[in-house]
């Protein structure tokens, strides 16, 4: 009964290590895990022991996987491989019902790829900056913000909001948040219906609030292990209400975008998302909201980051808003 149950654990130990990726090293090392991408010349390995390695591609002598994995050779050159099978010295072999061995110097990317329709993906960051300054003039800086996105079947939901506040000697300069809530309904693969609710509040500015309701159609260019990007139509109910009581109602027509790529191995995330809005008569003659920022991934939850931030309204009644906010800090990503 004892060496059934050995045999068991053996035969249990052994499948599961057939189950892991090999990566064979050229100065003869051998590491085991699961390849999760292939980018900017690093090779990123999800281990049990370490963590996410990376590995630079120069030093790989061949590898191997069970899981399928895209394969790209070139701007237009790629395909599926079912499973990846060690070969010759810098060379690898691509399975899919044919195999093909390829050069690994001619591999520019290996990513996952993902299912069209998930049962629930969940994922998001929060990031946060404090800035402190005693001097002459004390000044305090805070900055909050979280994006969460959700997507379960073919509906995605998305959830952001920011808080900034600075004082200066005790003098509130800076008070205002935004709240953004939005939810999508896939009709093919790419296409999608975005609608979406808008609350900006400010208790220093003139333009003290905003307020959005939209909806139209989206298009989801690609969406990956190294990043996404989607453009959104939207034609939008818009309300202002200025300091001094005045109101500005209209419906405007405005362009949404969201990106983000990760580069070096997903250790470095380049991101932008924003709005420019046109209204279809009087009031403002165009409005922009947009953010542009990098990450750094310090552990696989923590990163840092730098951020601009930048609002516009153009051709009010009320004047012109103009501002930009540099902000830098750490961030939680899950």
């Amino acid at each position: 009964m004892l060496s059934r149950t050995l045999l068991c654990l053996a035969v249990c130990g052994a499948s599961s290590a057939a189950l892991a990726d090999t990566v064979w090293l050229k100065n003869g090392d051998r590491l085991t895990g699961d390849i999760t991408v292939f980018d900017g010349g690093k090779l990123m390995l999800q281990t049990s022991y370490g963590g996410s390695v990376p590995i630079d591609m120069k030093q790989v002598k061949t590898l191997e996987s069970s899981h399928e994995l895209l394969v790209k050779q070139g701007k237009y050159d790629e395909q599926k491989a079912k499973t990846i099978k060690a070969a010759d010295d810098g060379k690898i072999t691509l399975e899919n019902g044919e195999n093909k061995t390829v050069d690994i110097a001619s591999v520019q990317q290996i990513i996952r790829p993902k299912p069209v329709i998930t049962d629930l993906v969940w994922k998001g960051n929060i990031d946060a900056a404090l800035d402190f300054k005693r001097a002459d003039t004390d000044t305090d800086d805070y900055n909050i913000a979280f994006k969460t996105t959700a997507r379960s079947g073919r509906w995605r939901h998305t959830a952001t909001g920011e808080y900034n506040r600075e004082t200066q000697q005790e003098v509130t300069t800076t008070d205002n948040f935004t709240l953004d809530y939005a939810v999508d309904r896939f009709i093919t693969d790419k296409w999608f219906w975005d609608g979406r609710l808008n609350y900006n509040r400010d208790h220093i500015e003139d333009l003290q609030r905003q307020r959005i309701v939209g909806t139209g159609p989206g298009y989801q260019f690609w969406d990956d292990e190294l990043g996404a990007f989607s453009l959104i139509g939207l034609v939008n109910r818009t309300d202002y209400e200025y300091r001094d009581g005045s109101l500005d109602n209209f419906m405007s027509a405005s362009v949404r975008w969201d990106y983000n790529r990760f580069l070096i191995g997903k250790t470095v995330e380049f991101f932008t998302e924003g709005e420019l809005g046109k209204p279809l008569s009087g009031a403002a003659n165009y409005s922009l909201t947009s953010d542009v920022g990098l990450r750094y991934k310090v552990t696989e939850w923590a990163s840092l980051n730098l951020k601009m931030e930048k609002d516009q309204v153009s051709g009010s009644d009320n004047g012109d808003l103009n501002t930009t906010r540099y902000t830098a800090g750490l961030g939680l990503t899950w």
